[in-house]
């Protein structure tokens, strides 16, 4: 442990170098579309840093960055390619397909590959993966991950507590999922959904061996499916993974697991993780953050510039304006929002609009077709109309919720000073952002109760597609009591009637067509108003090789990355 210790004693410190470090310079975005520095070199320790690690539970975390981690020891049914250009699309990973569906997404069926094992040496089961996605169901202890599984395979009539607490004979679990020997599973979920596998391709649909379970627990000593496993959690030298000798490489066509160890530096600020990759002591971040703003002016170095790769998000900050919050339960009162808000000035005080990709839609990125105009400027006559429409000429207050962070402050001071040049007066009240999304805004009694007619969100799907980017938005039975992602609360008819058309529709050209109709109708709501598409920058580290950029993590794909 004393050399873990010396290995990363550099992480946070303010070396401007490290002597005897290969280094690479590169072309700028190398790893967005391609592979940069390409190398089959094995060995070495891969130096991750990250920002604090919510749990390395499988069912229990929710942060991409945990994820992209997650894929060195947990294995799915289905992962995502590790492919430049095409990391949004899924193959096999422990089924020998992406899944077959006989009913247009309702029942869907998965082979498991021979040979694959755990850390034990035990094969892996039809039946571990099912007690993985089980463990999900035990909300009294498995709190954090997913849920997904929850609405798609529980019975609303008899709901299933979870493996712990399973009363059914000979404790068979779920009903609906299905594991008539060991290499077959079926599941038969509540409605059909094309974009199951996506679902699956979730740590959270890992296998998990029984025998091995140690309820909460689990996190500190989680069991590997893949070809490294976790061998020291240490809040100071961080996580520390060795191979795993029971991976067999012939069962896995994605992972290249180049380097002998990982080891990943947590709980580091943006500035230290910055630090770091320049420093030379760190590899890649997995916070998928990017370069920090007081970085940036150190880029202009054209030896750091070559390092950059400058990537979309698909993440967006937008306004929600909650239709339970008065006056905001007048559609005429959000569109006075809606015109008066100069997006441009927003894209401004976000650092610039830098490209064409810092749009203002709410426009699934996987969805041909976005609205010619995806900027629009703010329309102050269009504003004072529909105050007067909705019965407020002079304007009225309300309350400007933001998460307590500078830059964010600074963003709704813009939209404040745009409202107020039509009257509306918005009471900008920073909250504390670890609880922001948990119980500020995303409890709708506490929305209600505070009074918050406008909500300052950021919100990125959990999968690249149409359905995983909309309905948690704009289908209003997507609504929950706690962790509620549909900030503005809407609950149409006629938009969840659309939405249903689209989930449904089996053929790819119709589902698109149905998913802009859902865009088209909620635009007419003016329940959200669009702002910015997020993007980072990526800064690779110094000896990083085969750095490839995992667009659904929003950082390089420590699966293929090696080191020199």
């Amino acid at each position: 442990m004393l050399a873990l210790v010396t290995l990363l004693a550099g992480c946070g410190s303010g070396n401007s170098g490290a002597a005897g470090v290969p280094t690479q310079s590169g072309e700028a975005d190398s790893g967005v579309d391609g592979v940069r520095a390409p190398s089959d070199a094995t060995g070495g320790t891969l130096r991750l840093v990250a920002g604090e690690i919510d749990s390395l539970d499988p069912q229990r975390s929710y942060s991409p960055g945990v994820w992209n981690l997650m894929r060195l020891y947990t294995r799915t049914l289905v992962t995502y390619k590790s492919v430049p250009g095409a990391t949004d699309e899924l193959v096999p990973d422990l089924a020998t397909d992406v899944g077959t569906t006989p009913d247009g997404g309702r029942t869907w069926t998965f082979t498991l590959k021979d040979g694959v094992r755990f850390e034990s040496g035990r094969p892996i089961t039809s039946r571990d993966v099912k007690y993985g996605i089980e463990r999900s169901f035990a909300s009294d202890v498995i709190v954090g991950g997913p849920t997904y599984v929850l609405d798609l395979l529980d019975d609303p009539q008899d709901p299933y507590a979870g493996p712990y607490q399973d009363e059914s004979p000979g404790k068979l679990g779920l009903a609906s999922i299905a594991t008539p020997d060991d290499r077959t599973i079926t599941f038969t979920l509540s409605t059909a959904t094309p974009d199951f596998p996506f679902v699956m391709a979730l740590p959270s649909s890992s296998p998990v061996p029984v025998e091995s379970d140690t309820g909460g627990a689990y996190g500190s000593d989680p069991v590997s499916s893949g070809p490294y496993l976790v061998t020291s959690v240490d809040p100071l030298t961080g996580v520390v993974l060795d191979r795993n000798p029971q991976w067999d490489p012939a069962t896995d066509a994605v992972r290249t697991a180049l380097p002998d160890q990982v080891v990943v530096r947590t709980g580091l600020s943006g500035v230290a993780r910055d630090q770091a990759l320049l420093a030379g002591s760190a590899d890649a971040d997995l916070s998928g953050t990017g370069v920090q703003v007081a970085t940036t002016s150190r880029l202009d170095d054209d030896a750091l510039a070559g390092r950059i790769d400058d990537v979309t998000t698909g993440s967006l900050r937008m306004l929600a304006l909650p239709t339970t919050v008065a006056p905001m339960d007048n559609a005429d009162c959000r569109a006075a929002v809606a015109a008066a808000v100069d997006r441009g000035a927003v894209q401004e005080a976000l650092g610039g609009p830098g490209n064409e990709v810092r749009s203002s839609l709410l426009w699934p990125r996987a969805l041909a077709g976005g609205p010619d105009d995806p900027d629009p400027g703010p329309d102050l006559a269009a504003a004072r109309a529909s105050l007067t429409a909705c019965g407020r000429p002079d304007g009225f207050s309300t309350v400007l919720a933001v998460p307590d962070a500078q830059n964010t402050v600074k963003v709704a001071n813009a939209i404040a000073a745009d409202l107020a040049e039509v009257g509306i007066q918005a009471e900008v009240r920073p909250l504390d952002p670890t609880t922001y999304y948990a119980s500020d805004v995303g409890k709708p009694a506490n929305v209600v109760a505070q009074g918050y007619g406008i909500v300052l969100a950021t919100w990125s799907a959990d999968f690249p597609t149409a359905a995983s980017f909309l309905t948690p938005l704009v289908d209003g039975r997507s609504i929950r009591d706690v962790g509620n992602t549909n900030y503005a609360r809407l609950a149409d008819p006629g938009v969840n009637g659309l939405v249903d058309a689209a989930r449904s529709a089996t053929d790819p050209a119709v589902a698109a067509d149905a998913w802009r109709q859902v865009v088209t109708a909620v635009d007419a709501t003016h329940a959200y108003v669009p702002l910015a598409e997020n993007r980072v920058q990526l800064l690779a580290g110094q000896r990083l090789r085969n750095g490839v950029v995992m667009q659904p993590y929003g950082g390089y794909d420590v699966v293929t990355a090696g080191v020199s």
